[in-house]
C-alpha cells in the first residue's frame, strides 16, 4: 500500500518556467537527444478506464532522460572549463549520460562509481564515452564515491556536473515535458519518478507555466522517500537509511534547488512498495514487451491508487529508464512473488521421527502448493529439526488455507516473510 502526501495548491511561478532556462536547452539538446516517443497504452487505458500515454524515455540514446541534463549543463561551460575536464559520481544513468555528453563535446571526463558496481553498467559507461573518460572505482557507497569525485575535482581544477541539484541539469529535464507538450493536447495528470528531484521539477515546471491544471504527480519508493521527507520537514533531510533496489530513485538526500521547484510544481507525493514495482517490470514485459529499470516503473506502478481520480482522463506516466541489469530479474521476480503474496518462507522445526516431511507434504501442502526451498539439517538427540522451506502457492488465498493446515497439524513454524531480520539472515 502506497503513501501520499497532497502539497499546497498555494504556489507562486517566481518566472516563466520557474526561472529556468528552458528554451536555451531545447536548442542544445535538438541535435542530440532523441524526441522520444509518446505512445498510448491499450493495455493500461482499458484497465484504468482512461487514456494513458507512456513518455519512453526508455528509448532514449543512453536509454534514460539524464543525458538531457548532462548535456546541457556541459554544453553551457566555457570553453576553458571544457579543456580542463569534467568529474561526475554515479554509478547508474547519470554516468552514461555523463560519458556520452563527453563524447559529443569531445572532452576528457572522470566518473567515479563504487567499486560494487556491477561491470555491466561500468562497460556501458565506457561505450558511452568511447575513449572520452575515465572510470574510476572508489569506496563500497555512493556517498564515499561521490566524497572522492568531488576532492578529485578540486585536486585537478576540473569542473564537477551534479546529478540533478542545478538548474541547467533540471532545465535539461524539463525537455521531456516540451516535447510531452508538443505531441499531446489537454493532459490532465504526469505521473513522474523522484529520486534527487530533477526531472520532477524541470517537468513540473514547464508544465505548471504552460499547463497551470495540469497534476503533477511525484513517486518516490518507499525504501528511499527522501522527497516526502523533504516535503513533511520543509526542507531537505539527510535519510540514515535507504533501500537501494530501485536504484535509479534511491537518494538519502534530495537536491536543494530541486526541492524549492518540486514543492511549488508538485500537487501530490506518493510512495510505492518495492514489490509493487517489480511486479509493474513483470506486467510490463509480458503484457507490452517493454523492459524498464525499477525506477521506469514508478509511475506505472502508482496507477492502482489512482485508479478512480483518472478515470476518463488523459495521463501521462514518464517510463524514466530501461538500464536493467539482467542478472537482477530472478530478484525482481521473487520480490514480485511476495509481494503478491505467493511466495512465502518458513523455518518449520519438524519431529525428529520417519515420516514426519512425508506428513507434511501429504497433508499441510495444498494441491497446488510447490516446495521451492528446502534446507534441513538433523539434529541428533533433539525432539526437533529445523528446516527453511519455500512454498510458492497459486492464488493469494492459499496461503491462508496453508497457515490453517499447519496449526491444524500442529506446525511448528515461523513465518519468515514478516520478520525483516531473520528473512534477511535466513532467505
Amino acid at each position: 500500500m502506497s503513501e501520499s502526501l497532497t502539497i499546497s495548491s498555494n504556489k507562486v511561478v517566481d518566472a516563466p518556467y520557474f526561472g529556468l532556462r528552458i528554451e536555451e536547452a531545447i536548442a542544445r539538446l535538438q541535435s542530440v537527444v532523441t524526441h522520444t516517443p509518446l505512445t498510448y497504452s491499450a493495455t493500461l487505458s482499458k484497465k484504468y478506464k482512461s487514456r494513458i500515454y507512456l513518455k519512453r524515455e526508455d528509448l532514449q540514446i543512453v536509454r534514460s532522460y539524464k543525458l538531457r541534463g548532462a548535456y546541457n549543463m556541459m554544453s553551457s561551460l566555457s570553453a576553458d572549463q571544457l579543456q580542463r575536464g569534467v568529474v561526475c559520481a554515479s554509478a547508474g544513468n547519470h554516468a552514461q549520460g555523463f560519458a556520452y555528453s563527453c563524447k559529443k563535446l569531445n572532452i576528457k571526463g572522470v566518473v567515479f562509481m563504487p567499486i560494487i558496481t556491477p561491470n555491466q553498467k561500468v562497460s556501458q559507461t565506457k561505450m558511452f564515452g568511447d575513449g572520452n573518460i575515465e572510470v574510476k572505482l572508489v569506496g563500497d557507497t555512493f556517498d564515499d564515491c561521490a566524497t572522492a569525485a568531488k576532492a578529485y575535482t578540486e585536486a585537478h581544477n576540473m569542473y564537477f556536473i551534479p546529478p540533478f541539484d542545478d538548474e541547467r541539469i533540471i532545465a535539461g529535464q524539463a525537455t521531456v515535458g516540451v516535447e510531452i507538450v508538443d505531441d499531446l493536447d489537454s493532459i490532465d495528470f504526469v505521473f513522474a519518478p523522484v529520486g534527487g528531484g530533477g526531472l520532477t521539477a524541470g517537468v513540473g515546471a514547464y508544465f505548471k507555466t504552460v499547463s497551470p491544471t495540469t497534476k503533477i504527480i511525484g513517486v518516490e519508493p518507499e525504501g528511499a522517500p527522501s522527497m516526502m521527507a523533504a516535503l513533511e520537514a520543509g526542507e531537505p533531510v539527510t535519510l540514515d537509511n535507504i533501500e537501494r533496489f530501485v536504484d535509479g530513485a534511491a537518494v538519502k538526500r534530495v537536491g536543494t534547488t530541486t526541492y524549492h521547484i518540486c514543492k511549488q510544481v508538485l500537487d501530490q507525493m506518493c510512495l510505492v512498495n518495492e514489490g509493487k514495482v517489480c511486479s509493474t517490470i513483470l506486467q510490463l514485459y509480458n503484457e507490452d514487451a517493454i523492459v524498464v529499470e525499477p525506477a521506469g516503473a514508478l509511475s506505472i506502478a502508482i496507477l492502482d491508487e489512482f485508479a478512480e481520480a483518472i478515470k476518463d482522463k488523459t495521463v501521462v506516466c514518464i517510463v524514466s529508464g530501461s538500464n536493467n541489469d539482467i542478472d537482477r530479474m530472478q530478484e525482481i521476480k521473487e520480490r514480485s512473488l511476495q509481494y503478491e503474496g505467493l511466495k512465502h518462507y518458513f523455518l518449520i522445526r519438524f519431529a525428529q521421527r520417519p515420516g514426519a516431511l512425508k506428513e507434511f507434504v501429504n497433508h499441510v501442502l495444498g494441491p497446488t502448493d510447490d516446495i521451492i526451498r528446502f534446507e534441513y539439517m538433523q539434529k541428533h538427540n533433539k525432539e526437533t529439526g529445523p528446516a527453511l522451506v519455500g512454498i510458492e502457492v497459486q492464488q493469494k488465498a492459499d496461503y491462508d488455507v496453508l497457515l490453517e493446515n499447519m496449526n491444524r497439524f500442529h506446525i511448528n513454524y515461523t513465518a519468515l516473510n514478516d520478520h525483516d531480520n531473520l528473512f534477511g539472515y535466513l532467505v
